[in-house]
C-alpha cells in the first residue's frame, strides 16, 4: 500500500485547515469588524459553492492528464484562499472579501470527496481497502476535534489572523504531501475508447445505481440535521445553565465520532448499507435521550454516544461510493456526494436559526427524528429501488474471488494495467468479451455479501 501513510496525513492537514474555517472566519471578523454576522457571511460565500463546483471538480479531475497537478493545485487554490482572507477580512472591500471566499470554498470538494477518491488507487480491493477507508474517514473526525480547538488556542493567546495563518499553513502542508503521492503517468489521459466522464455522470451515477441512490439520500437527509447541531447544542447548554456548555457538547460529539470511525467503522464484516443505517439509527436513538437529561454531564454522555454512533456512518459511505461508482465517474461521485452533504448542513444551520426561539428539547428532538427518518429512507430506497444495471465493460472475471486480482488504480491515482480479457454469455447468447478483473473498467472490488 505505497502512499497510503503519506494520504492520510495530506488528507488530515488538509480538513485541519477545512474544519478550522468556521470558527477562524467568525473570529477574526468579530475582531476586525466588530460583527460576526460579517464572518457568517464570509462562511456562507465559503460554503455555498460546495455543491456547485462538486460535478465540475470530479469532472476535471477525471479527465485531467496530470491528475498530480490537478490536486495538488486545487489544494493550492484552497491554501490560498485561506491566506488571502487572513489579511483581506476586515480590510478589504466587502466584495472582494466575498469573491476571494468564493473561489477558495470552489476548491473545498477536492479537499473532502476529491481526496477521498485517491484510496481505491493506493489500496487493492477487499478487506485492505475497507480499512483504509476507515482511516480515511478519522482524518474527518480528527480535524473536527483538533481544529476548532486550536483556532481557540491561537486566538486566546494572540489573535484570530494567526489563527488563520496557521490554517494556510496546514493547506501548504497538505499541498507538499500531495504532491509526493503516486498518480497516473503525466500525459497518459484516458484509454482509447474508454467513456469519458461528463459533467453529469456522477449525478447520474448516484440515481441510476440503487446503492449509491440510497446512502447519498439518507446522508443528505441525516446531514440536514448534524448541521443543526452546533447551534442546537448551544441553546440546549444555555437552558441546562451552562451558557458556554455548548462547546463541551460538540466537542463530545466529536470524540465520540472519533472513536466510532477508529472502532466501529473498522468492521468489515459487516456490509457498508446495513453498518450505514444502523449508525443513522443509533444516532437517533442516543439524541433521543440526549433531549431528556437533567444536566450537561449527562447530555455530553448522550453527545458522545451519538457520536460514536454516527463514527461509522462516513466509513460506510466512502465504502459503498468506491465499491459500486462507475470507474469513469468515481471522482464525481465522491466529491458531488461530499458536495451535496455540505450543502444540507448548511440549509439546517440555517433552518435551526429561523426555528431558534422553538425549545431547545425539541429541536434536539428534530434532529433525532430526521437521523430516524435518514435509516428508513436508506432501508426503502435498497430494498425497494430497481436492481443495479451492469455497466459495459464491468463484467467481473469468472472464477473463485480468492483467486481474482487486485483491480487496477482508477486514472486519477495511478496507472492501469489492462488484464486479458474474458468470455461471458450476454443476453442472447452470444459470447461478449469484456475486460478481466484486473482490468480499469472493471468493478473497483468485490461485492460484500449481503449489502443493499
Amino acid at each position: 500500500m505505497p502512499g497510503l501513510g503519506r494520504y492520510l496525513a495530506a488528507a488530515l492537514a488538509a480538513r485541519f485547515a477545512s474544519e478550522g474555517m468556521g470558527m477562524a472566519v467568525v473570529l477574526l471578523a468579530l475582531q476586525r469588524t466588530g460583527s460576526a454576522a460579517h464572518g457568517a457571511f464570509v462562511l456562507t460565500a465559503w460554503l455555498a459553492p460546495h455543491v456547485l463546483a462538486a460535478p465540475l471538480a470530479g469532472a476535471a479531475a477525471a479527465r485531467s492528464r496530470r491528475p498530480r497537478l490537478f490536486h495538488v493545485g486545487a489544494l493550492a487554490g484552497f491554501t490560498t484562499a485561506v491566506a488571502a482572507l487572513a489579511f483581506l477580512l476586515g480590510r478589504a472591500p466587502t466584495p472582494v472579501v466575498l469573491a476571494v471566499a468564493v473561489l477558495g470554498g470552489s476548491c473545498g470538494p477536492m479537499v473532502t470527496g476529491g481526496l477521498s477518491s485517491l484510496v481505491a488507487g493506493l489500496v487493492p480491493p477487499g478487506p485492505a481497502r475497507d480499512r483504509a477507508y476507515g482511516w480515511d474517514a478519522s482524518t474527518y473526525n480528527g480535524a473536527a476535534v483538533t481544529a476548532p480547538a486550536a483556532v481557540s488556542l491561537v486566538a486566546a493567546f494572540g489573535s484570530a489572523g494567526p489563527a488563520m495563518v496557521l490554517l494556510a499553513a496546514s493547506g501548504a502542508l497538505a499541498a507538499g504531501l500531495a504532491a509526493t503521492l503516486p498518480y497516473a503517468h503525466p500525459g497518459r489521459g484516458p484509454a482509447p475508447g474508454a467513456p469519458r466522464a461528463g459533467l453529469g455522470s456522477g449525478l447520474a451515477a448516484l440515481w441510476r445505481v440503487r446503492e449509491l441512490r440510497a446512502v447519498t439520500s439518507a446522508t443528505t437527509l441525516a446531514f440536514v440535521g448534524i448541521g443543526a447541531l452546533t447551534t442546537t447544542a448551544v441553546l440546549l447548554a444555555t437552558t441546562l445553565g451552562s451558557p458556554g456548555g455548548g462547546g463541551v457538547l460538540m466537542t463530545a460529539f466529536a470524540l465520540g465520532a472519533l472513536t466510532g470511525s477508529l472502532t466501529l467503522g473498522r468492521i468489515t464484516s459487516v456490509p457498508p448499507g446495513r453498518l450505514a443505517r444502523w449508525a443513522m439509527a443509533a444516532t437517533g436513538v442516543a439524541l433521543t435521550a440526549a433531549a431528556f437529561t437533567p444536566s450537561v454531564t449527562f447530555t455530553a454522555v448522550a453527545f458522545a454516544a451519538a457520536g460514536v454512533c454516527d463514527g461509522p456512518l462516513l466509513t460506510a459511505t466512502l465504502r459503498i461510493r468506491s465499491e459500486f461508482a462507475p470507474e469513469e465517474a468515481r471522482t464525481q461521485v465522491f466529491t458531488l456526494g461530499a458536495g451535496l452533504k455540505v450543502t444540507a448542513a448548511s440549509t439546517g444551520a440555517a433552518l435551526v436559526g429561523l426555528a431558534a426561539a422553538a425549545p431547545p428539547w425539541i429541536l434536539v428532538l428534530a434532529i433525532a427524528a430526521l437521523q430516524l427518518a435518514a435509516a428508513l429512507l436508506h432501508t426503502a430506497v435498497a430494498a425497494h429501488g430497481p436492481a443495479r444495471a451492469a455497466d459495459p465493460g464491468r463484467v467481473a472475471a469468472s472464477g473463485p474471488p480468492a483467486a481474482e486480482p487486485p483491480a487496477a488504480e482508477p486514472s486519477t491515482a495511478g496507472p492501469s494495467t489492462p488484464g486479458p480479457s474474458t468470455t461471458a454469455p450476454s443476453a442472447k447468447g452470444q459470447p461478449t468479451t469484456g475486460p478481466s478483473a484486473g482490468s480499469a473498467t472493471t468493478a473497483p472490488g468485490p461485492r460484500t455479501p449481503g449489502a443493499p
